[in-house]
């Protein structure tokens, strides 16, 4: 018997100025937006954490701030993959862990790498990346424990939760469109990142027990919004996924995959902001999907 895999639809970040008066209401503080958009969606990404390093107090207030079964997930430090291009990046790992991800607690979803449109695919360089990465809270406290000594008194170390993590890779270069980089995915259990935009590879390649999509705007890179046909074939996609299957129209650089019997979660973010569209649009797929907050 097929089961359903859980379903999170939710929105890029939550600070943005053309949101006020508009999703968020009129007069409300920005101190309280995290809580006001997390009543309406089961998920948000953090994007403060991929511009420089946090604090554990922000994760444990963003924890505070969001109910029981919400789920962050947490964009990586773009000092890993955009500075370092994934060279010599044991200690700057160490020290993205130990800056409080771990103080999330059981609301640590996905972590989120986002790779630059000029970064092509080097086997050996990703593998020995992906190899790194830890792969559940014990793994990532022993990681953090090797933090630079800059960060002795702004780290936290501790989980109060025992669990799986999980990691998701959004490439921008049509290099990866490689067997051996989905090959390369599935034998680490790392997502691949659906990635709807107009100048990245759009690709389906299931090659976790989860599903990660970002919609930036298919007609126009963070701006464009989702008509009401372009939302029911996601909702339809949204469905395959969730019941452990793949949407009849998904473009693989492999074959398909075997169904999974347990059905697979699945993540659906909105990243099309720059015209206020992302709030809007993620409450019409979730309405669509029956997954409201």
């Amino acid at each position: 018997m097929t089961t359903r895999g859980a379903v999170r639809i939710g929105i890029s970040g939550w600070t943005y100025a053309p949101w006020r008066g508009t999703f968020y209401p009129k007069g409300l503080p920005q101190k309280q937006e995290l809580s006001y958009a997390a009543r309406h969606f089961r998920s948000i990404e953090i994007n403060g954490t991929f511009y420089g390093l946090q604090r554990p107090e922000s994760f444990a207030r963003w924890r505070n701030d969001t109910p029981d079964d919400f789920v962050f997930a947490v964009k990586a430090s773009r000092f890993i993959t955009h500075m370092r291009k994934l060279r010599d990046i044991e200690a700057p790992l160490a020290n993205f862990i130990a800056s409080g991800l771990l103080r999330l607690g059981p609301k640590l979803g996905p972590i989120l790498w986002q790779f630059p449109s000029r970064m092509t695919f080097d086997a050996d360089l990703f593998q020995s990346f992906l190899a790194l990465l830890p792969h559940d809270t014990q793994e990532a406290r022993v990681l953090a424990r090797r933090h630079d000594t800059w960060l002795d008194n702004r780290c936290w170390l501790e989980s109060d939760v025992e669990m799986p993590l999980r990691h998701a890779v959004e490439i921008r270069n049509d290099s990866f469109r490689a067997p051996a980089f989905i090959e390369l995915l599935r034998h680490y259990k790392t997502a691949l990142v659906c990635a709807d935009s107009v100048e990245w590879p759009f690709l389906m390649d299931l090659t976790a027990d989860f599903i990660y999509c970002r919609l930036h705007g298919s007609e126009e890179l963070y701006a464009s919004g989702y008509d009401d046909q372009a939302l029911d074939r996601w909702a339809g996609r949204v469905r395959a996924w969730a019941g452990g299957g793949e949407p009849e129209d998904a473009e693989r650089v492999l074959g398909p995959t075997k169904r999974l019997g347990k059905g697979r979660d699945v993540f659906v973010f909105f990243d099309n902001d720059a015209k206020i569209r992302a709030p809007a649009d993620a409450a019409a797929l979730a309405e669509r999907l029956n997954v409201g907050a």
